[in-house]
């Protein structure tokens, strides 16, 4: 049961607010009503509030991954050492298809139970084919707020039968989900129309997502410019290339959401930019993949909106948002230079720029009067941390690990609380995920 609302007030920690100016101070955060009540530099205590002592931590945004996959939480260590489309076919559409409705709520909810306890508090998330209402429960019982869809797949070499649907099928179950879902659990739960790639869709589905988005006004996440041998195979069956093919298609604009981007080109670049279509960097995983580096500050002097995401599982292998700013602070720094990427505007992918694209930039994001009560309070006092120098975001992008975490709201609701999540079992969850996955991979007939 999810904790009921409480006036809470957030005293005395470094308050991160990401707003324009980017203001960093010490002082309070006073929760009330599901939404950011006041902040400043020592408020009163209304009657009934709750005081929390935060002193020696930050108080920041919650943080956004735009691109992640709960479904494959279950799949975690059972697809090291391939490359994307061999990774795909040999091992992760055969476990996929593996799932039924007991397996695919377990993964989910262990896979929130990780994103809650490490700070992030929204995400953008893509289901497989079958079972998508389990993800929406998980999400629902835990109070995570969340976007996502069923995979939409209608065709494509190497796909199990289990996850092939037809054109009309798959966009009929895609609609009755969102019937039920898009603003559920107090708007909380979004829809997002979900094709899975170029590779396994069809231009006339591609067509009607399109379609479907600017009628419903759902945002479409997909995968784009992944890896060279997929590029390659694009440009081989559609005759462009990956971006440019969603951009003739009409997918494209601040609804429309690519994940990784890493081999785009320059006509791609300034069509994406041009149109506002967001770009998701998932440096975790196309490392552990060796898919390659998205050419990160290209992408945002050319202007392309810009969020971060862990990805899944089995290719990162972790949803630690941290993790992917520490990445991504670092990672282009020798071909680009130590200046490149400001620490700052990481931590603005990972909180405002997760925020816009899923469509909720005046919602969350930063911490602002009336704006969501979403927020991750950090443990600033722990070795790895200490001592702290003058530049809080840049102690944050390049030091601080989802282990430092110790409390989250989310919509008011205290999901975290002295590093405990309240809404799920987690220690339960880690104890009974062995045999779990187990059963998933003897439906699958893989090897444990």
């Amino acid at each position: 049961m999810l904790p009921l609302r409480q006036a809470a007030l957030l005293r005395g920690g470094q308050v991160v607010t990401m707003d324009r100016r980017r203001r960093v101070f010490e002082g309070d955060l006073l929760l009330a009503g599901g939404r950011i009540a006041a902040l400043g530099p020592r408020l009163r205590t209304p009657r009934g509030a709750r005081v929390v002592d935060c002193r020696g931590k930050a108080v920041l945004p919650g943080l956004v991954q735009a691109h992640v996959h709960l479904c494959q939480v279950l799949l975690r260590n059972r697809a090291d050492g391939l490359e994307l489309l061999d990774w795909l076919r040999r091992r992760i559409w055969p476990m996929e298809a593996a799932h039924d409705a007991r397996s695919l709520r377990f993964s989910a909810r262990l896979g929130i139970a990780e994103l809650l306890l490490g700070g992030t508090t929204a995400v953008l998330d893509m289901a497989t084919v079958q079972h998508t209402e389990q993800v929406f429960l998980a999400a629902e019982e835990s109070g995570l707020r969340y976007t996502g869809g069923k995979a939409l797949m209608d065709q494509g070499a190497g796909l199990p039968a289990g996850l092939r649907d037809s054109t009309d099928g798959a966009l009929a179950e895609a609609l009755a989900l969102a019937r039920r879902w898009h603003g559920a659990a107090e708007g909380r739960l979004g829809y997002a129309l979900c094709p899975r790639f170029v590779l396994s869709c069809s231009e006339p589905l591609l067509r009607r997502v399109a379609e479907l988005s600017r009628s419903q006004g759902w945002i479409v996440h997909t995968h784009a410019s992944e890896n060279p041998l997929e590029t390659r195979l694009v440009r081989k069956i559609v005759g462009d290339d990956n971006a440019a093919y969603f951009h003739q298609l009409g997918l494209h604009g601040p609804r429309v959401v690519l994940a990784h981007c890493v081999h785009l080109t320059e006509r791609e670049e300034k069509l994406m930019a041009r149109a506002g279509t967001h770009a998701v960097h998932c440096p975790g995983a196309n490392l552990k993949l060796g898919s390659g580096i998205a050419p990160l500050p290209r992408l945002r002097r050319r202007g392309v909106p810009l969020a971060l995401g862990g990805d899944g599982a089995p290719c990162n292998n972790t949803l630690d948002a941290f993790h992917e700013m520490r990445l991504a602070a670092t990672l282009h720094l020798p071909r680009f230079g130590p200046r490149s990427v400001p620490a700052v505007e990481v931590l603005e992918m990972a909180t405002l720029g997760g925020a816009r694209a899923l469509g909720l930039g005046d919602e969350i994001g930063s911490l602002e009067p009336d704006k969501k009560a979403d927020v991750t309070v950090v443990d600033l006092e722990r070795p790895h941390l200490s001592p702290r120098g003058a530049d809080l975001h840049a102690t944050l992008v390049y030091g601080a690990r989802a282990s430092d975490v110790t409390d989250v709201w989310v919509d008011g609701r205290r999901l975290v609380a002295g590093g405990t999540l309240r809404t799920l079992d987690a220690a339960a969850l880690v104890a009974a995920a062995p045999a779990e996955q187990a059963r998933l991979l003897r439906r699958a007939r893989l090897k444990a």
